[in-house]
């Protein structure tokens, strides 16, 4: 799972016996050579589907992390891109790594700068923006909030986007009973439901947790009309249904 440059297996017990904060400013210098980091036909399939419901102007990716997500953000914004995450290692990380691309990509960009790209440290339940953008996303991040905190993440989310502002992430289908992945994410998130039982701080990180009906509740109940937009890409299921699909929620007034 883990390329010889991510974190070892010592590496990655110290982190989940700590806060998930604390986790993730050790895990930022390694983040991207392992599997948490989100695959970039994720990114480029989002920013397909969100490349026909704009323009946007201001973009900001919630919860962050090493800034994978602005991959998608900077082909549909033309002003600005933000990043936010509680993680002060994993901002510093996004940070040195985006001024790495933007020198190694001067004539790509044919004199074009690009949207200007700024990145802050805040809690996505309690995001410090009001109106400011136009386009919010968020990749992977959602196992790290439990069921309760939903409406008060869309909430934190809809007060940062302006009317009619879009917020979008990507969903896959729930994995078959008969399915491997099924009892192993059911297996992992019996393990850190037992870790957080007997330590503290606890780690907050479940994969079972974000079933797409609460979910589409919740968006709504924050004031949020929801659209779902197959990622044909990845196929469907022998149902028909799709494998993944673009959540899409716009923000009600």
């Amino acid at each position: 799972m883990f390329t010889s440059q991510g974190p070892t297996l010592r590496e990655l017990a110290e982190q989940a016996l700590t806060s998930v904060e604390r986790g993730y400013d050790l895990l930022a210098p390694k983040f991207d050579h392992t599997p948490f980091r989100t695959p970039d036909r994720f990114l480029d399939a989002t920013a397909a589907v969100l490349s026909r419901l704009g323009p946007f102007d201001a973009g900001l990716d919630v919860c962050c992390g090493t800034g994978a997500g602005l991959r998608a953000l900077r082909t549909v914004c033309r002003a600005q891109v933000t990043g936010v995450d509680f993680s002060a290692g994993m901002l510093a990380t996004a940070a040195d790594q985006d001024r790495t691309r933007r020198a190694a990509e001067p004539s790509e960009r044919n004199g074009d700068p690009g949207p200007e790209v700024h990145w802050v440290r805040g809690d996505a339940l309690a995001l410090p923006f009001a109106g400011a953008f136009d386009l919010a996303v968020s990749f992977g991040a959602f196992g790290h909030f439990l069921p309760a905190e939903r409406p008060a993440l869309f909430a934190s989310v809809h007060r940062a986007l302006r009317p009619g502002g879009v917020f979008a992430f990507p969903m896959g289908a729930p994995s078959p009973v008969t399915s491997p992945l099924h009892w192993a994410l059911l297996g992992f998130d019996t393990v850190m439901r037992v870790r957080n039982r007997l330590r503290r701080p606890p780690f907050v990180m479940y994969y079972r947790t974000f079933p797409l009906g609460e979910v589409r509740a919740d968006l709504e109940a924050a004031g949020f009309a929801v659209e779902l937009y197959p990622l044909e890409e990845f196929g469907r299921r022998p149902d028909g249904s799709p494998r993944c699909r673009l959540v899409v929620g716009r923000r009600r007034d």
